[in-house]
Parts: structure tokens; C-alpha cells; sequence
């Protein structure tokens, strides 16, 4: 009992300690605010459940999805250069959008909707956040949202569990079942 408490309390630590330190300090409303408050609390608590997990495996498929959904994101953002709502440059894909849903995707795909669903849920306020504080539109989150899902789905497998794929190559099309123990 106490070695889960100790994970809870570092998960916790974790989480507290990235909001505090992703608050800038400008201006904003209330729910833009809060939209960046979580878009940093979804991959903390990712980070935190491979902790609490010990899943070493898990926290480096989470760093590859973050690394390849941000990679594509921001190689689009320069590539095509769209004006943001508010006069700013850069507004496509959403970044915000691609790593709250890259976070929400692993938490699904590895630990079960029990963990992914209420992460989809806070991802999707996050992309709201971003749409209705006049930083992108809403092809930009959904862009994002995107990028971030199928980033997760590519390296993202389950803890535990079964696990079905499909299994393409150059000459054959099929599915792939795999069990995790």
C-alpha cells in the first residue's frame, strides 16, 4: 500500500509542478487560461501514470508520439505559414491541440478508456480554448487533433492486454494480434 502511495504523490508532484511552471504571464480570459493550464496537465499526467505504472516502455512510446506529433506540427506551422485569427503568424496545425490529444491517444491506447477518456475529454476543451480565444481555427485544432492521435497510435501499445493492428507490406493486407502480459 505505501509503494502506491508513493507513485500517487510523485504523479501528483509531477502534475502540480508543470502547471506551475507553464503559466505565462499575459493577459487572458478565463477559458483560455484554463485551456493552457491543461494542455500542460495531459502530458504531465501521461508522464506521471508511466511513473506510477513503471512502465519505462510506456514513457518512451509517450516521448516518441510527443516528438513525432510536435516534429510534424511544427515543420507545418513554418511550411505553410497561416495568419491566426488574431493577426499572428503560424495558427496551422494547433500545437496545443496536437500534444493534449498525443497525450490523451497514448493514455487510451496504453492504460485503457478508463484513463483515455477523460483525457479526450479535457483535450477537447483545450482545442475549444484555443478556437474561442481567437488563436486558430477550428481546421487548425482539428489538424492538430490529428497529428496527435495518429502519432500515439503509431507507437503506442497497450500495457496489458490484447492489442489488434493492421499488418500491411508489399504484397499482402491483413491484421496483427498481439498480447501484452
Amino acid at each position: 500500500m505505501k509503494k502506491r502511495t508513493l507513485r500517487i504523490n510523485i504523479s501528483l508532484f509531477l502534475l502540480l509542478f508543470g502547471l506551475i511552471a507553464s503559466i505565462d504571464v499575459h493577459a487572458y480570459d478565463g477559458i483560455e487560461l484554463v485551456g493552457d493550464v491543461l494542455v500542460c496537465a495531459l502530458p504531465v499526467t501521461a508522464a506521471g501514470l508511466t511513473i506510477g505504472f513503471r512502465d519505462g516502455r510506456g514513457a518512451l512510446e509517450l516521448a516518441e508520439s510527443a516528438a513525432l506529433a510536435m516534429g510534424v506540427t511544427y515543420a507545418l506551422k513554418l511550411g505553410i505559414d497561416k495568419t491566426r485569427p488574431d493577426g499572428e503568424n503560424q495558427s496551422f496545425p494547433s500545437g496545443h491541440a496536437a500534444i493534449a490529444f498525443t497525450s490523451a491517444e497514448f493514455m487510451f491506447k496504453r492504460y485503457g478508456w478508463e484513463y483515455g477518456l477523460p483525457a479526450y475529454a479535457v483535450a477537447t476543451f483545450v482545442a475549444y480554448s484555443r478556437v474561442e480565444s481567437g488563436q486558430h481555427y477550428a481546421i487548425d485544432v482539428m489538424a492538430g487533433a490529428a497529428i496527435g492521435i495518429v502519432s500515439s497510435y503509431l507507437f503506442t501499445r497497450p500495457y496489458k492486454g490484447w492489442d489488434i493492428h493492421p499488418d500491411v507490406g508489399y504484397s499482402y493486407l491483413g491484421i496483427r494480434l498481439n498480447h501484452s502480459w
